[in-house]
């Protein structure tokens, strides 16, 4: 199965924070997003999480061809707004992934923002294939060490700071106390945002009542890690 680009589709750039990490931002990507949502409803959904955190819900593979339609459309923009000059792929994996954990149900890590890696290299590019009233994503900042994304050098000083810090109940919403919102992106239908891995960032899930797992009214997104090597 093809999965075309729309041919309108555009990117948008804008910045993070007090560190200006890019951001970028499509309100519709694929030509017949339907027919991803179709895919996923077929797909075989396991557990992606376990007793000490990981993704709070469910993840089905996504097809090789996706990925591929997706990478090829996004590398050249995420080198230009990134400013990394050429560049290839090096690695791109993905999964659909389902939120369906309830708040009295995760985890500590899974009640905090996160980075998915400090590679600077690595981008996460999130297409989300639900509605509004299914939350988006938000970034922060860390109030203590002042950090909004991290890297090798910030890691150890991070964690430090953190492990005096407990996490609070349920999904993050504004990062009160420990940390502070500094961006919102809300999920709208077949909308994709693409920002780099090492950002502090979280799912955000204004009503958790609504979590199902069922692909079709669920908090279905198609999630990319796209690794990115010079040349």
């Amino acid at each position: 199965m093809a999965f075309a680009i729309a041919d309108d589709a555009r990117l948008t750039a804008s910045a993070i924070g007090a560190e200006r990490e890019p951001l970028l931002d499509a309100a519709g990507l694929l030509a017949d997003p339907a027919a991803l949502v179709d895919v996923a409803a077929a797909s075989r959904f396991t557990p992606a999480y376990g007793p000490t955190g990981g993704y709070p819900g469910l993840r089905a593979a996504l097809p090789d061809a996706y990925i591929q339609s997706v990478v090829d459309v996004l590398v050249g923009p995420i080198a230009e707004a990134f400013g990394l000059g050429a560049v290839r792929p090096n690695r791109a994996q993905g999964a659909f992934s389902l939120v369906t954990l309830a708040p009295t149900a995760l985890a500590p890590p899974q009640r905090s923002p996160h980075v998915d890696s400090v590679d600077p290299a690595q981008f996460a590019i999130l297409h989300y294939l639900c509605d509004a009233g299914a939350g988006g994503t938000a970034f922060y900042r860390h109030k203590a060490t002042g950090f909004e994304r991290l890297d090798d050098c910030r890691l150890a000083s991070y964690r430090a700071a953190r492990a005096t810090e407990a996490a609070p109940h349920g999904y993050v919403d504004d990062g009160a106390p420990w940390f502070e919102r500094t961006m919102q992106v809300g999920a709208t239908f077949n909308r994709v945002i693409v920002y780099r891995s090492c950002i502090l960032h979280s799912g955000t899930v204004p009503t958790p009542d609504r979590l199902t797992a069922d692909p079709r009214s669920g908090r279905l997104t198609a999630n990319i890690f796209l690794t990115l090597a010079s040349g």
